[in-house]
This record gives C-alpha cells, sequence and structure tokens, in this order.
C-alpha cells in the first residue's frame, strides 16, 4: 500500500542520516524521538489493521492522510538537505564571487553561514509542523484501530498451528490430458501442409500453460527442425516481434534492418525446415496478416499455435482444428488446488469441507485456484481464516468476465502482508509481458525506499526475501533461471498486472504516462514513460511535472530534458535513447538510483559528490573510452557501479580521500585498465563482484591483479586479458579462496595449465568459463581434491587439449558442461559420465570423434540406468550422415552456420 511504502521511506531517510559517514543534515534529537515514535506506531498500524474492501476508485481517507502527511515530513527533511548542499557549494571564493556575493572569501564565508543559520531555524519550525500534524493523523488511526477491536468477532474454534508445503511451485497442468493428446497429434499428425492451431479461451484458463507444455514436450522437441516462441500481447509491434523470433531460432538480433527485412530474412530461413511457432496472446488479425506471410508453407508438416482469448480471432485464422480451453470440472479443480496448497502432502481432515467450498467458488478458472491457493499456502491455516476466505469469495464469483478475476486477485492484494504491498503495486509499472530483470528490480525497491530497514540484514537480502514469498504466492512468475538455479528474469501474468496497475492508480502510487499529458501529472511523486510515448508528449510531461517528483522512469527513445528535479531519488532512462542526459544530473543531490545514457567521450564530473546518498550507478558508455572524477572515491554509500560498454577509466584515490572507505560498495562492472593496488583495496573490502577488463601490454597494469587475492569477499569475477603476455600474467595472478563465479578471457596464446591449477584449488567455485587460450602441455589433468564445488563449466576456443583425465574424486557436483570449438580432444572422459549430479553436456563445433565418445558414455548410460540423468546436445556446422544418424532423444544433433553457431554459444 502507498501508506506503508511512504512511511517505510521515511524511516529510511531518517537511518541513512542517523548511520551516514558525512550526513549533509542532523535533526533535532527530541524531534527525531517523536518522528520516530509516531512513524513505527502508524507502521504497526497499516501491519495490523484491515481497511474495509471498496469497490469504487478511491482508496481509503485515512489511508491517503497517512501518505500525505509522510510526504510532507519527506519534502521537509530533503527540503533542507537541498538547501545545505548547495549552500556549501557557495563555500567557494570563486562561486562566491560569482553569485554576487563578495570578493573576500571570508567574507563569503560569513554570509553563507548566516544563511544556513536562518535555513536550520525554519527546517526546525517546518519539521515541528508536520510532526504535529502527523501525530493528529495517528491519534485518529489508533481510535479507528480501537474501534475494529471492539466490533470484531472472535471465534473460539481453533484447528491447531498446522504448516503447509512451503515448495516453490511449478507450473501445473491439470484436466487438460486430453487436450494435449489432440494437440499433440494435431502438430505431430499426417498433414503436410502448414497449419495454423489456435488456443482460446478468457484470461487465466491456462491457453500459456498448455502451450508452453507443449512446447518443451520431448516429442515436439525430437519432430521439428525449429522451435521458436514470442509473446504478441495488446501493443504489439510487428517489427520486434519478427526480430524475436528471427533471433530465437537464427541467433541473428537483426538490429538494423526494417521490418520487411527481417520477416524476409525469416522466411529464407524457415524455407525447407520444419518449424513450429507459438504466438502467445494475439489480440488482433492484424498482427497474422502482416506477419503470416513470412512464414512459409513447405509441405513438411510445419505448425503455427496461436493463443488469444477472442474467439472471433480464432475463426478468422483457421476453420478447423481450434483448441477451445474449458473450465475445470470439480475433480480437477480439487486436484489443482490440493497441489498448489499443500504440494505433495495430505490435505488435512477439517479444513477438506471449507476448501472444497473455495474452490467451488472459483468457478473451474485455473489462475484463481492458483492465486487464492498460493495465498492460503502462504497463510494462516486455520478453519477460521479459511471460512473468512470463503465469506469474501462469495460475493465475487457471480461474473464470467475478466472484472471477475481482478476481483478474485484482489482478495489475494488484499490479504498480502503490509510489507510486500508497495513491491507488489510498484511491478504494474513495467510494460505488459516485459521481461523484468531481477537485479534491477531490486535495486530500483530499494532506491524507491520500500524494504524495512532491519539492521541484521542487508537491503538485497531482504528484496530477495521478498521477491520469493510474491513468487510463491504465484503473483509473480519466474521467467528465466541462472545457470545456478537462481531466478534471473520475472514476469507478471496480464491479470495480475492489471491488479497491480488498478490499485496503484487508485492510491496515487505511481502515474503511466499515456499519448496525452494531463494537468494531474504535476502532483505524482512517480513518473513512468513508457517506450511507445512520443517525442513531444515527453517533452510536454518535463513541463507538466513538479520539480518535487521522486521517480522518474522514461523507456521512450527520446531523452528527456531534465531541468530542476533536485529532489529525485530514482532517475532511468533507456539505454538506446535517441538523446543523451546532460551533466547537470549529477546535481540532483537526492539521487539514489541513476541509470542513464550520455554523451560519448563525457567525464563523470567531481560534482557526483553531492549526491550523498546514491545507492546506484549505471552509465551506458560505448564508442570512445570515458573517465571518472577522482571525487568518486568520496560516495560513501554507493553499492552498485555500473559502466555499460566497458570503457570507463577510474582514476586513482587521492591521499586526501584515505579517510572515506566504500564499505558498501559489492558491484563494480565495466572498468578499464582498473589499476588494483594496496589502497584500492582498502577502499573496497565487501565487493562481491568484479569486471574488469585491460586492453594494452603495460606490466605495471597487468601485475596489479596480484591484490585480487586481497578482496576476501570477492565472489564473482569477470576479467579480460587478451592483450597480456601470458608469462607475466601467470606470475601475478591470485584469486580470492572466496570467489564462486569466474569468467576469464585469455589471449590466444595463453597457456592455461598454470591458471588451471590455481583455479582448481578454489573451494567454493561453483561456475567457470575460460575463452580463448591454449594447452602448451596439450593435456588437461584434474587431479584429486580439484574443482570441489564446481557446478558449470564452460571452455570456449580453448586450443591444443589432445587429452583430458580425470583421478581420484574428480568434479562430483558438476551440473552442466559446454565444450565450444575444443577441436583437438578426441575422445571425451568417459568418468564424467559417470558424475551423478551431470544434467546436460553441450558440444558446438568439436570434433565428430568426441562427439562419437559422448555418444558411447550416453548407451552405457541408457544400459546402466534406463535414461541417462543427463542429455546431450551436439551443435556443428557442418554434420555428418553418420553423426546424424546417432541422434536419439538424449542425443540431439542440431544444423547450423558457423556465423549463427558463434552467437548462440556465446
Amino acid at each position: 500500500m502507498a501508506a506503508y511504502a511512504a512511511l517505510v521511506s521515511v524511516m529510511h531517510i531518517i537511518d541513512t542520516i542517523e548511520h551516514h559517514h558525512s550526513p549533509p543534515i542532523s535533526i533535532d534529537k527530541q524531534q527525531l524521538e517523536s518522528l520516530t515514535q509516531i512513524l513505527t506506531s502508524l507502521q504497526e498500524f497499516l501491519e495490523n489493521y484491515k481497511f474495509p474492501v471498496a469497490d469504487g476508485d478511491e482508496a481509503d481517507p485515512l489511508e491517503m492522510s497517512i501518505v500525505d502527511a509522510a510526504h510532507a515530513v519527506e519534502d521537509v527533511i530533503e527540503s533542507y538537505i537541498v538547501n545545505v548542499i548547495e549552500l556549501g557549494r557557495s563555500m567557494s571564493p570563486n562561486e562566491i564571487f560569482l553569485q554576487g556575493y563578495v570578493v573576500d572569501a571570508a567574507h563569503g564565508a560569513e554570509e553563507v553561514n548566516s544563511r544556513k543559520e536562518v535555513s536550520c531555524i525554519n527546517f526546525y519550525q517546518d519539521l515541528q509542523q508536520v510532526i504535529e500534524e502527523m501525530n493528529v493523523i495517528k491519534k485518529e488511526a489508533m481510535e479507528t484501530s480501537a474501534e475494529a477491536q471492539l466490533q470484531r468477532k472472535v471465534s473460539s474454534t481453533h484447528t491447531g498451528s498446522l504448516t503447509s508445503s512451503s515448495n516453490v511451485k511449478e507450473s501445473k497442468m491439470v484436466g487438460f490430458d486430453d487436450v494435449q493428446l489432440q494437440l499433440l497429434d494435431w502438430l505431430t499428425g499426417g498433414n503436410r501442409n502448414r497449419q495454423i492451431i489456435p488456443i482460446t479461451g478468457m484470461g487465466g484458463i491456462g491457453k500459456t500453460t498448455l502451450a508452453r507444455h507443449i512446447f518443451e514436450h520431448a516429442l515436439i522437441n525430437q519432430h521439428f527442425d525449429i522451435r521458436a516462441w514470442t509473446t504478441i500481447s495488446q501493443t504489439y509491434n510487428v517489427r520486434e516481434t519478427l526480430r524475436e523470433v528471427l533471433h530465437q531460432v537464427t541467433g541473428n538480433l537483426g538490429s538494423d534492418l526494417s521490418e520487411n527485412e527481417l520477416g524476409e530474412k525469416l522466411r529464407k530461413y524457415l524455407w525447407g525446415r520444419r518449424y513450429t511457432i507459438i504466438l502467445d496472446d494475439m489480440w488482433s488479425v492484424e498482427v497474422w496478416d502482416k506477419m503470416g506471410v513470412f512464414f512459409p508453407d513447405n509441405n513438411n508438416g510445419s505448425r503455427v499455435i496461436i493463443t488469444t482469448r477472442l474467439s472471433n480471432l480464432a475463426a478468422k485464422l483457421t476453420d478447423s482444428n481450434t483448441i477451445g480451453m474449458r473450465f475445470l470440472d470439480d475433480v480437477c479443480s480439487w486436484s489443482l488446488f490440493s497441489k498448489t496448497v499443500f504440494g505433495d502432502e495430505v490435505f488435512p481432515l477439517q479444513l477438506e469441507e471449507i476448501g472444497k467450498k473455495i474452490v467451488g467458488k472459483c468457478k473451474g478458472l485455473p489462475l484463481s485456484i492458483a492465486v487464492i491457493g498460493g495465498l492460503l499456502a502462504k497463510s494462516e491455516l486455520t478453519l477460521e481464516y479459511w471460512e473468512h476466505i470463503e465469506e469474501n469469495l462469495s460475493s465475487v464469483v457471480n461474473s464470467e468476465n475478466d472484472e471477475y478475476c481482478l476481483r478474485v486477485l484482489k482478495l489475494s492484494y488484499d490479504h498480502l502482508p503490509a510489507y510486500l504491498k508497495p513491491c507488489f503495486l510498484y511491478m504494474g509499472m513495467f510494460g505488459e509481458d516485459q521481461r523484468i530483470g531481477v537485479s534491477e528490480l531490486m535495486r530500483l525497491w530499494v532506491s524507491e525506499g520500500f524494504l524495512k530497514p532491519n539492521i541484521n540484514k542487508s537491503s538485497k537480502t531482504i528484496a530477495k526475501e521478498y521477491l520469493k514469498e510474491l513468487v510463491d504466492r504465484n503473483l509473480i512468475l519466474v521467467h528465466e533461471l541462472g545457470k545456478l538455479g537462481n531466478i534471473r528474469y520475472c514476469k507478471m501474468h496480464d491479470l495480475v498486472r492489471d491488479l497491480s496497475f488498478q490499485e496503484a492508480e487508485k492510491q496515487r502510487f505511481y502515474y503511466v504516462l499515456g499519448q496525452d499529458c494531463p494537468r494531474g501529472i504535476n502532483s505524482q511523486r512517480r513518473i513512468v514513460i513508457p517506450r511507445s510515448t512520443s517525442a513531444m508528449t515527453v517533452r510536454d510531461a518535463m513541463e507538466t511535472m513538479s520539480s518535487r517528483a521522486r521517480s522518474f522512469i522514461c523507456d521512450a527513445d527520446t531523452a528527456p530534458e531534465l531541468l530542476d528535479f533536485r529532489f529525485l531519488r530514482t532517475l532511468s532512462t533507456y539505454e538506446y535513447s535517441k538523446g543523451y542526459l546532460d551533466e547537470n544530473v549529477f546535481q540532483m543531490v537526492n539521487l539514489r538510483y541513476l541509470s542513464a545514457r550520455f554523451r560519448e567521450g563525457f567525464q563523470i564530473p567531481s560534482s557526483i559528490s553531492m549526491l550523498w546518498n546514491l545507492h546506484t550507478l549505471i552509465v551506458y558508455c560505448w564508442g570512445v573510452p570515458t573517465t571518472a572524477a577522482v571525487e568518486i572515491w568520496k560516495m560513501h554509500q554507493l553499492k552498485h557501479v555500473e559502466f555499460v560498454g566497458g570503457k570507463m577509466y577510474l582514476p586513482d584515490p587521492r591521499s586526501g580521500h584515505s579517510d572515506v572507505m566504500m564499505e558498501n560498495l559489492e558491484t563494480l562492472k565495466g572498468v578499464l585498465d582498473f589499476n588494483l593496488n594496496e589502497q584500492v583495496v582498502k577502499k573496497i573490502p565487501n565487493i562481491k563482484k568484479l569486471y574488469i577488463r585491460y586492453q594494452d601490454e603495460v606490466m605495471e597494469r597487468v601485475k596489479c591483479l596480484s591484490y585480487l587475492q586481497c578482496l576476501s569477499k570477492l565472489e564473482s569475477l569477470t576479467c579480460s586479458t587478451e592483450y597480456v603476455s601470458d608469462a607475466e600474467y601467470l606470475q601475478c595472478i591470485s584469486f580470492p579462496h572466496s570467489l564462486k563465479k569466474l569468467y576469464l578471457v585469455c589471449g590466444k596464446f595463453f597457456h592455461l595449465e598454470e591458471i588451471l591449477e590455481k583455479i582448481g584449488s578454489l573451494p567454493l567455485l561453483e561456475k567457470l568459463t575460460l575463452i580463448d587460450g591454449q594447452f602448451g602441455r596439450r593435456r588437461w589433468e584434474i587431479v584429486e581434491g580439484q574443482f570441489p564445488s564446481l557446478k558449470y563449466l564452460k571452455l570456449w576456443k580453448c586450443r591444443d587439449m589432445e587429452c583430458w583425465t580425470l583421478e581420484g574424486s574428480y568434479l562430483q557436483r558438476l551440473e552442466q558442461l559446454y565444450l565450444g570449438w575444443v577441436e583437438s580432444l578426441e575422445e571425451f572422459p568417459s568418468e564424467i559420465g559417470e558424475i551423478p549430479t551431470l544434467k546436460s553436456i553441450q558440444l558446438c563445433n568439436c570434433s565428430e570423434s568426441m562427439a562419437v565418445s559422448v555418444k558411447k558414455i550416453v548407451e552405457e548410460q541408457e544400459e546402466l540406468q534406463g535414461d541417462p540423468p543427463f542429455h546431450v546436445l551436439v551443435w556443428s556446422s557442418k554434420v555428418s550422415q553418420e553423426l546424424q544418424s546417432l541422434a536419439t532423444p538424449n542425443f540431439r544433433v542440431v544444423n547450423w552456420s558457423i556465423a549463427v553457431n558463434q552467437r548462440l554459444c556465446l
């Protein structure tokens, strides 16, 4: 809820001022205690009080009063911060002269100090006034809470303290076995004409789930040469959709091609191949009219599956072979509900009767069952609570349209803990069907001040816990996992996003700009400008926006002209925008999150040191290398620094800055020729992710890598040293034992044996990628005790390895192995097939004899176990008949061109 977010945000400001290395202001102790007590009381009120459910467009008046009061406190505190920092800048004699004071610096300082005293008095008075106003609201909240307690009916019947399964929910498809079999038959049947197969039904009925199961089915993988999946949505873009399909089937991004050029390139690639393409969530036949011509009829049984909520659209696409999704019957509904709430555990007998009533009121809609089940799986398992859920459902189950779904989903939102509601509401600002990067999302949550401070946990840990809770409640969908099983990208179902957007709009939580710029935008704290917004609308919005806006996220192609937004905390612009931001953004002293593109070759100015509370700095710097002012080393609060493009020079810190330690910095990416030394490593003692690149052959620069071992908390290292001689490099490099992920790009003639001995001794290393280099002794021998924790191994263009042997206890945790362009290796180590944790092996343009030896290992495992626990995928630009004849469901062989090969493997 907006009220809880506003209160936590104020608490964050206070907490930061109290614990900052050099806070710009201080708050009177008595006022601080009074304000903290009021904020804490109101937080507890919001955590425990259930506001009446309103069907209108207005939020509860008391809740919005809390929002306005908290915003007023923020305005007073942050206005004072801006004034003090700007006055502090005036202490420079040159600036005193320019501002029209007096030339004498001492006299000018007196003038500034006098103004500071006046500002301090005004701050004390203004803060006292908003504290008193907030105290009045607190009293009203306490009275409301007391009245609610008197009216609350307390049931004397309890069922005990049951706990539900906490298993991570998988995508479940219950009750559609016959539909799936029918669809598989149509897809793989004898009809050789290209066929369009629509899957129709209302939102949340399971269209996408069915399509996803079919898409990943082993029979489909084996039957079709090419598979691709793309989501259309209401605001479709034909060019981007064609580009997505082309990228999936060829690996070519096609960034510079027109819509027609993309389509023709796709058509030529599909010609002669049997393909299946899924177009998910189509809303208009015009999309097919524009795209269908690029999907050729090869007379070989190609198929196009289209999911849509519109039955009349399906009728326009085909007069046969349409799947109409139906509601689940009682048995299947109960099965889905049981699995969602309790997994494989037994359903408690005392909850079965009320559970069946709840399922009955969901009317067989899988989405409703999954969301309500997700709510109950994470909630109190008592008869009283489940009866409360059933009573609330009874008033909203009569409608059969999407509004009904939203009202059911609204119940899930109403029962979210107060601390999760702001994070859920924030999700609605992302575009429909948008793939949301989890790391970026969590950093935005932090910068907006949504996460309740906890002295025992970092903000990143809290954000991960919040995200997991929302995933477990089926309100956020896992879209893509990383190599080690972490969530990389997430999404929201359309209906859930609609709910989030609707509630956020009601509570004035943020405003998403349309094509018209309304007057109401000047009162908004958070502004979102979508990708499709025109340049004129962006310009009008900038002129209308309040200078006290706190968050501005612009995904439009046109970069905004920022004038006077000194109170901004979050500023994010589209990385590929046609314009650039001006360097005056570094004077927005309250910024916490800055992600922007600047002109080529710009320098981060010394004024960056005024950004006293900056957490995240992401700079897009392609082309000419850029530099940062030495003042960046004074940024005490920085946690994440990323120079996209990898062309940023960081200067050596001055001795005068040695008193400032960047103990909060955890991520540093994209630094060029980073001069690690004793002073630098002392400044970044808690760094966890470091991505660096060296482009010259200056040995003094390379030897600095010996200081890597001093970074005792470093977990992820990406280092490119392609232009460094091997002898000097091997002598100096040292890795910290804390390392978990290592991505190393070596020179072509770099000898790998010695560096692999150092890497193999790392006790925690889970993921290793080696690019380039050669095996000077032409063999790699892994001995007892090396790589004890390794789960993912990738070798790419590592030359001259003719023999690979393993001795003793080897790679016992390995899950994924990727060998690309390792052409000298003729025989694959048979011992790897015996690793119990192994899930997949991929070979890319390796020797055919090695592929044959891997096939023998697969056959041996099939004889021992039936089906081996791992699968093999062989990519090759030239597939012989002999190699193709070896293909099985567990040993797939794919033919592709070398150009595409290199793109997809990377």
